[in-house]
């Protein structure tokens, strides 16, 4: 079966106004940049995301921040992002922050088919505050749901017509979990190449997860903070 669609803007034309998406991506590193952009140009409003954190200024989910498109964000890190500060402050963005190993859990759970989960990560904190808790062996837990989404946008570094998928290094991040916690996953590769090409032990994510696939193009890979050390 071939996934291969001609475009990002083809890729997410079926994403409307209301969608819940997992967008993949740690900081600027392994995000879908063909996708989001794409996404603003369609123009979608009220929109859920779910990513580690919502991009910066003008680049990434920024992006989509940016234009208005996002009224709830599911994520870790605020990061670099003025934006999303001032926006969360002022009310105009519902923002839930999760501890990152229970975000990472969460994703994976909803991709597994496990409604929920205990943790005892957050217990006594404002994390913990109008859900369930248990004790299990003398300590106690916190009980956490999975999450799922309509789309799964995510980037990987090679994949092929079928839609199975490689990535690079660090550029995995969140991107296999979330490919498997979706209804529809959206993939942009940097290399599309044929069946069989790909070595059947390195693929990272399995094609039967992928519905839509296409190479995408521009990529600006931005570094989010630059350290460099001082000259002797």
């Amino acid at each position: 079966m071939n996934k291969v669609v001609a475009s990002a803007d083809e890729a997410i034309c079926d994403v409307d106004d209301g969608a819940v998406i997992m967008i993949g991506g740690f900081g600027l590193c392994g995000i879908p940049e063909n996708l989001i952009r794409a996404l603003v140009r369609k123009g979608s409003k009220n929109l859920t995301t779910i990513s580690n954190n919502v991009g910066v200024d003008g680049l990434g989910n920024g992006l989509l921040l940016a234009a208005g498109q996002i009224v709830h964000h599911i994520g870790t890190y605020v990061g670099e992002n003025k934006l999303l500060e001032e926006m969360v402050l002022t009310g105009k963005i519902h923002l839930d922050l999760v501890p990152q190993g229970t975000f990472s859990e969460r994703i994976r759970a909803g991709g597994a088919g496990i409604p929920a989960f205990f943790t005892p990560t957050g217990v006594g904190t404002i994390v913990a505050e109008g859900k369930e808790t248990r004790e299990f062996d003398g300590r106690t837990y916190v009980m956490e749901h999975g999450l799922k989404a309509d789309f799964a946008f995510v980037k990987a570094w090679k994949g092929d017509r079928v839609g199975n998928l490689v990535y690079r290094k660090t550029a995995r991040n969140f991107n296999p979990m979330m490919a498997t916690a979706a209804k529809v996953t959206i993939a942009e590769v940097e290399q599309l190449v044929d069946v069989g090409e790909l070595d059947g032990d390195s693929i990272h994510t399995p094609s039967i997860y992928v519905k839509r696939i296409f190479q995408g193009e521009l990529y600006e890979k931005r570094i989010e903070r630059r350290t460099v050390r001082k000259a002797i």
